[in-house]
């Protein structure tokens, strides 16, 4: 018998011993356990391989306690210096509003998510307007601009933008610019004009052999009182100018004091990818600045966190719906509280619909997204692919009354894996405009009809199958 192992023997045992690993260590999901079982089972090897890159996560304890410590103090240095904060302020705007109270209270609670009554929305569902609107501010700050973004293509917007931050900074403004390692694409050449005009930049996780832990978050402060996020990152194909013709996303612009959740979830970013310590100062967090009368709170999610507050926002808001709930998302790869509360809905007579997009950006994903809408519709739920163009919002709304808007999608990789930032806001104003652009993309759209997706071929069926044999995996 031979002393050395053969290369397959090898992997069988590093097979074996990952298998131990992600039952005994991990204590992943159920369904995700399995998943990697299966490929590590089926795939030998090759298999190892695909675990290292998407699914590892015994570091992640160690990557991000720092981080969560971090978060907490000042997170903790925030809230005790506008105490205010902490007040939902939603009880006497009428019945309409009572059952959405306990949404806000469960975020508030779970998340630390503060809410705010006295903010200005403004909804961009085309990114030439977002973008217009993002240059004006950023052309008109004063004091400081903090941009944080997943994806920062190089290409002419991107220089549009460096440049324009640049010019900022030679007038004496602070500028800060976080992106995700993974998504930043101009090299440091592109940044010289900026950082030799003062400009400060940091990477957020800087380790390119893992899709996981990745900083989805888009967001943006002017000078503590404007803030942005949505959907949109930075790059030409955001305005249309990419392989996938006309974008359609979602983002909003806040005017009050809703932006301190903006500038708190900024701080907490940076200060873990810049190993720095910036605090509470009035300059960052001036006192109230909004005359509208808009509640919202800022929540976000990640793989430091103990719950998935976004995802288990979207289910309180589902479960409220009495009359509609509308999604937009360019990925559907739900869990079964998401999939159990849309069914449900439908189930007890709400209007429930869901757009996706007609092609796909991510095959693989495309192909999990279009089983799991073919679940739904047994259950009454409606389903419309978005055809002119690709669809990159991620949001919801319900009955008119409340949304949420931000990076997270509705699949596996945003709820557990990726870090992500959403605005929930409770208004009727703002809530009929949501419904009422997701209603003028009606036409835009073909409906997914119960009978049509029978009738698939089996070619797209077995797609189906196999792509939604791997969905959990994380």
């Amino acid at each position: 018998m031979s002393l050395f192992l053969t290369f397959r023997e090898i992997f069988l045992l590093i097979d074996i011993i990952l298998i131990l690993i992600i039952i005994f260590d991990q204590r992943k999901n159920p369904t995700s356990t399995m998943g990697w079982i299966l490929v590590l089972i089926l795939l030998p090897g090759l298999g190892f391989f695909i675990y290292l890159f998407l699914g590892q996560d015994w570091t992640k304890r160690r990557l991000f306690s720092r981080k969560a410590e971090v978060d907490q103090s000042i997170r903790e240095t925030v809230t005790s210096q506008k105490k205010e904060l902490k007040r939902i302020g939603m009880e006497q705007r009428g019945s309409a509003y009572e059952r959405l109270v306990s949404i806000a209270r469960m975020l508030l609670e779970s998340n630390q998510a503060i809410i705010t009554n006295d903010n200005t929305l403004t909804i961009y569902t085309d990114g030439k307007e977002k973008f217009n609107a993002l240059f004006d501010a950023i052309r008109g700050a004063r004091h400081h601009i903090h941009l944080q973004y997943y994806i920062i293509r190089d290409d002419p917007l991107s220089r549009e933008l460096i440049s324009a931050l640049a010019a900022k900074a030679r007038e004496g403004v602070e500028i800060r610019l976080l992106a995700d390692s993974l998504g930043m694409k101009v090299k440091k050449k592109g940044l010289e004009e900026f950082l030799k005009a003062g400009g400060k930049y940091a990477a957020f996780f800087p380790r390119l052999y893992t899709l996981n832990y990745r900083n989805h978050r888009k967001i943006a402060v002017i000078d503590g009182t404007t803030g942005f996020i949505g959907g949109y990152n930075i790059g030409e194909e955001y305005l249309g100018k990419g392989p996938l013709g006309y974008w359609r996303d979602a983002a909003i612009r806040i005017d009050g004091t809703g932006v301190v959740g903006l500038q708190l979830r900024f701080f907490m970013d940076w200060n873990y990818a810049a190993n720095q310590n910036l605090t509470y100062d009035t300059v960052y967090f001036p006192e109230k600045t909004g005359h509208g009368t808009c509640p919202l709170q800022i929540v976000s999610s990640g793989p430091d966190a103990r719950w998935n507050q976004i995802k288990e926002g979207y289910v309180k808001l589902i479960q409220s719906a009495m009359e509609s709930v509308y999604i937009q998302t360019p990925y559907f790869i739900p869990d079964e509280s998401i999939s159990d509360a849309l069914r449900i809905a439908a189930q007890s007579g709400v209007d429930v619909r869901i757009m996706i997009p007609c092609k796909p950006d991510h095959p693989f994903v495309y192909w999990s997204t279009l089983s799991f809408i073919g679940e739904l519709l047994e259950a009454g739920v409606r389903a419309y692919t978005y055809d002119n163009g690709f669809i990159h919002a991620k949001t919801i709304v319900v009955d008119g009354v409340a949304a949420s808007v931000g990076s997270a999608n509705f699949d596996v990789r945003s709820f557990r894996l990726n870090f992500e930032a959403n605005a929930f806001f409770y208004d009727q104003v703002y809530g009929d405009q949501m419904k009422k652009a997701f209603l003028d993309d009606l036409p835009k759209c073909t409906e997914i009809t119960l009978e049509k997706y029978k009738n698939r071929s089996r070619w797209i069926k077995a797609k189906e199958s196999v792509s939604r044999l791997f969905s959990p995996l994380g």
